[in-house]
């Protein structure tokens, strides 16, 4: 399978199951585009009459690009065969360990953000802070059921928390603690927004965590239409001097300023700017999950404009990088050399499986965008996995087993989505949602794009 586009200048043809990305001329992008569909004279005709008016294209440089086709075919960079559809039957039969837990820390945030998927925090339940107890529990957990893996993740999360702040830094001293004797690593990453920061904080944040999510949403207007304290009042004036005076302070460790872009702002490159200005370098926006009842959601009438504004922000991400001022988009991450290992592009994130959520009472669910869900309750982490059938569905979930993922040029990139966003969108998790689908594969274009401008530039 392979999938060709032209964006910013470039000819690109990805074959998806070598991943092998191609920059090619027009001659060549045509001829790979009817190579499978025609016999080598039909190509050699259709090219002739195509480029009849160009002198420079002969009949011999035609067939020579037929035959660098073939050859690239042969060394199974073009046109290669599906390897891994059997994989993702044995995928499904494997042992799992957990590897990382997502600590709700606090079912309760002091800002009422509209979009929010966690119903303000409290995950359409009672407003809830983590003990210590089921935090040092929580730890014992992971050890006993993380087997060979020696990194282990830990993901404090809400709600907001550091309205648990006593509670996180007991459960990291504890894990500490623990490393040595099991032979394990344990890596911390933090979600806040920011209202709460101040020096005590941010020392013991720069110091135990590996990575900080700081939310921001874009400009003053933007952030604070939805993004409110409980008085109703916007936060943008609180948090982004604090989030200026944290990362300052961070150094060259990482973090991310995380966005979320709706109907109401559809232009979000320009937030993603606004954020980059005030001197953030590590950035994310995502768009909004929700109800399409909101006023917020984005509408299918909002993807052409979503398509073009991937391609400014790429666009304007290669500007900047020549001018020494450039900054890192988490979707634009992509490694074309290396990238993930087959299991995972096959799987995905392991939600359910290598990844769990606790909630403040030590429930267990598939991970923070199903928690408050009683059916996908999996168990506790006393009792440990209870309901063994909730994990299967989630091991059986990949892009093979999804229907819709069957032609799909970019499915070992999205390892067939988000199951949060495929129940919501579908009510099955082994369901597409279509406008993510559709997204996704405009950043994955984009993203290319701006690795092989890089490439070609380094080359130069």
């Amino acid at each position: 399978m392979i999938h060709q586009y032209k964006l910013n200048g470039y000819n690109i043809v990805l074959d998806t199951y070598s991943g092998a990305v191609h920059v090619v001329d027009e001659l060549a992008y045509d001829v790979i585009a009817l190579y499978e569909k025609y016999p080598v004279e039909e190509i050699v005709k259709i090219m002739l009459e195509k480029y009849a008016r160009n002198s420079d294209i002969s009949e011999a440089e035609v067939r020579e690009t037929i035959t660098a086709v073939d050859e690239l075919k042969k060394d199974g960079q073009l046109f290669t065969e599906d390897q891994f559809k059997n994989l993702s039957i044995d995928l499904k039969n494997r042992k799992t360990y957990v590897k990382a837990l997502c600590l709700n820390v606090a079912h309760t945030c002091n800002l009422t953000c509209d979009y929010c998927f966690a119903s303000q925090g409290k995950y359409n339940g009672n407003r809830a802070i983590m003990s210590y107890e089921v935090g040092k529990r929580t730890i014992d957990f992971l050890l006993e059921n993380s087997g060979h893996h020696r990194n282990l993740d830990i993901d404090f999360f809400g709600g907001e928390p550091l309205m648990a702040w006593e509670v996180v830094k007991q459960i990291v001293a504890y894990a500490r603690s623990k490393e040595k004797e099991f032979k394990k690593s344990f890596r911390f990453t933090f979600t806040t927004n920011g209202m709460l920061l101040n020096d005590e904080v941010t020392e013991f944040l720069n110091q135990e965590m590996y990575n900080v999510v700081l939310s921001l949403d874009g400009r003053k207007e933007v952030h604070n239409r939805l993004r409110k304290t409980v008085s109703g009042k916007g936060s943008y004036e609180q948090i982004v001097p604090k989030f200026k005076e944290f990362i300052e302070k961070r150094g060259d460790k990482e973090y991310y300023v995380r966005g979320t872009y709706t109907h109401n702002n559809v232009d979000f490159t320009n937030d993603i700017f606004h954020i980059a200005d005030l001197g953030f370098d590590k950035l994310s926006m995502e768009p909004v999950i929700c109800d399409p009842s909101e006023p917020y959601a984005l509408t299918d009438e909002d993807l052409p404009e979503i398509y073009n504004q991937y391609e400014i922000l790429a666009k304007e991400m290669l500007n900047r990088q020549e001018k020494g001022n450039g900054f890192t988009f988490y979707h634009y991450m992509l490694d074309l050399s290396e990238g993930p290992c087959i299991q995972k592009r096959i799987s995905g994130c392991g939600s359910g499986t290598e990844y769990l959520a606790v909630t403040p009472w030590g429930e267990l669910f598939p991970c923070h965008q199903f928690v408050g869900d009683e059916e996908f309750s999996m168990g506790n982490i006393w009792d440990g996995i209870i309901k063994a059938d909730i994990q299967d569905q989630f091991k059986e979930n990949n892009c093979y087993s999804k229907p819709h993922c069957e032609g799909c040029w970019a499915k070992l990139y999205c390892s067939g989505g988000c199951p949060a966003n495929a129940l919501h969108s579908t009510g099955s998790i082994k369901g597409t949602d279509d406008f993510s689908c559709d997204i996704f594969r405009k950043r994955v274009e984009c993203s290319m794009m701006v690795k092989v401008a890089e490439a070609i530039k380094a080359m130069e």
